[in-house]
């Protein structure tokens, strides 16, 4: 199945959506969100390196920003943070780019603000940039790799059957409940506290009321 132009969703909200659902549906249903220490910090972070028009060399290397990309197997677009262009020796498994000779593969990279996590919200985000581009350019890509701003770190993440079928999972629930415009329920757990969304989400919400309504009815009716 593949999704039509106006069905897309957000890439980077797959992230959010394997933190909690219902961060997610907070974001991109109800259009709720709010600023705290680690999200101004992955914005500072992110800042640096999202320039479309800077491409670094370094060797025979080529890193382009922001690349944008696409799937509509997968119903997501968005951008990846960078791809590296490395030197191929034919055609097997590379593309052509119009700026420079010779055939590259393509080698994708996630800048993250924190340190590597226990689970796998930021495998899931790089795996799906690499499944956009290898639908977009019709290759295969084995490596891409998650670049840690407080460790100064690169990890090498290896995109295995395993993390693409979780990428598919979570795309076709996050359409499922994009779908349905129904917000999940609130489930507390210890993520919870680095949640900046923590004021917003209101645990005794029942299933079907969405968040907005719940503060017009009760926060915003008291300054009225």
């Amino acid at each position: 199945m593949a999704y039509a132009e106006d069905e897309l969703l957000m890439l980077s909200g797959i992230q959010h959506y394997k933190f909690c659902p219902r961060q997610w549906a907070l974001i991109h249903l109800e259009q709720l969100w709010d600023e705290n220490r680690l999200t101004i910090e992955g914005s500072l972070l992110h800042k640096q390196v999202d320039n479309p028009f800077y491409r670094q060399k370094n060797g025979q290397t080529i890193t382009m920003r922001s690349v944008p990309i696409v799937s509509y197997e997968l119903g997501l677009y968005g951008l990846s943070d960078a791809v590296e262009l490395q030197p191929a020796d034919s055609e097997h498994n590379s593309i052509r780019h119009p700026q420079y000779s010779g055939w590259w593969h393509l080698y994708p990279i996630e800048y993250k603000r924190g340190h590597p996590k226990h689970d796998e919200t930021d495998e899931v985000q790089l795996a799906a940039q690499v499944m956009c581009l290898e639908e977009m350019y019709g290759l295969s890509i084995g490596q891409a790799a998650l670049f840690y701003g407080e460790t100064n770190h690169r990890v090498v993440v290896s995109i295995n059957e395993d993390l693409r079928q979780l990428v598919r999972a979570c795309a076709t629930e996050m359409h499922s409940i994009y779908q349905s415009q129904i917000t999940p329920k609130a489930e507390k757990r210890r993520c919870c506290r680095n949640c900046s969304l923590c004021d917003l989400c209101v645990p005794e919400l029942s299933e079907k009321q969405k968040v907005s309504i719940y503060l017009k009815n009760n926060l915003y009716a008291d300054i009225t």
